[in-house]
């Protein structure tokens, strides 16, 4: 990774009901950053933030060596041509029809790519005649996607970029966020609660919850390494006496059946325990245990 194409260091915004607290976040070259949390957590905000939507009440934020609070003025349109963003909500006129968005996105980038974005929008089967308000959520996402794509971007800045999108049309998605991201001096950060999704493209996840970051970590030390030891009540003392999961790590979840428990190296667990069935760990799995899980 040779720099920071997003820097956030203690970023801090407060509302009445909610607030983002010292969130810290980067984003490499090359990397694609799976941004996870429940509802209302935090990650449209801190998207915001990052984009210069607002002001912020504390730490400091940039964007391609940018400073956020410059985004928003007419300095940081330069920068603002190389990143590709989509919202959670389709944010277009409605009576617009597909073909007209192209036309006003040709005027708004000097780098707009009217070829590219007529491709994008045939492959994704998007009607150049249809408006706006006719289009389902999953096909104004991908007029959105098509914008973000089509005007030679280096980051991208996704918000449940796929959210109502069938599988099918998600591979497809997925397969052009690869070939953008394998392009020399890119990167993509992308929210999303198809944590599926980010197993197969991600590099890294970072979560947040209540405004704060509760872990970054690589994505294949969670759904290589870790593991879920599908215990009984009688083993979790057991596994805990023996030091193979170390007391600051050794998160819990009780079920009427049993007792999920956090393993930080399945296969050294499994050398331990033979005898405890142990599951490979999900970004779903790994995200409820942090979250929910009990500390022994």
């Amino acid at each position: 990774m040779s720099g920071s194409l997003i820097e956030a260091r203690g970023l801090t915004k407060h509302y009445s009901a909610f607030s983002l607290e010292g969130v810290d976040l980067t984003v490499n070259e090359g990397e694609v950053v799976g941004f996870i949390g429940q509802n209302g957590a935090g990650k449209s905000t801190t998207i915001k933030a990052l984009l210069g939507l607002f002001p912020t009440d504390g730490g400091t934020s940039s964007v391609l060596g940018v400073p956020s609070d410059e985004l928003s003025r007419a300095s940081g349109a330069a920068v603002k041509e190389q990143v590709g963003v989509v919202f959670d909500a389709i944010s277009l006129p409605e009576h617009l029809k597909v073909a007209d968005v192209g036309r006003i996105y040709e005027r708004t980038y000097a780098t707009w790519d009217a070829h590219r974005f007529e491709r994008l929008t045939a492959d994704f089967g998007l009607d150049a005649k249809k408006t706006v308000k006719e289009l389902s959520r999953g096909m104004g996402m991908k007029l959105s996607l098509a914008c973000a794509l089509a005007h030679d971007a280096r980051l991208l800045i996704l918000d449940e970029a796929t959210a109502g999108l069938d599988p099918m049309a998600r591979d497809e998605v997925l397969d052009l966020l690869r070939d953008f991201v394998a392009e020399p001096g890119r990167a993509i950060l992308m929210s999303s609660h198809i944590t599926s999704d980010l197993e197969r493209i991600a590099d890294r996840i970072v979560c947040i919850d209540a405004g704060r970051i509760v872990f970054d970590l690589p994505k294949d030390v969670i759904t290589d390494e870790m593991g879920i030891a599908r215990c009984r009540v009688a083993d979790l003392e057991k596994i805990a006496d023996s030091g193979v999961v170390p007391d600051a790590e050794l998160r819990y979840l009780r079920h009427d059946y049993g007792i999920d428990v956090l393993v930080p190296d399945r296969f050294a667990f499994v050398e331990s325990f033979p005898e405890i069935p142990v599951d490979r760990m999900t970004i779903d799995d790994y995200m409820t245990l942090t979250l929910k899980g009990g500390v022994r």
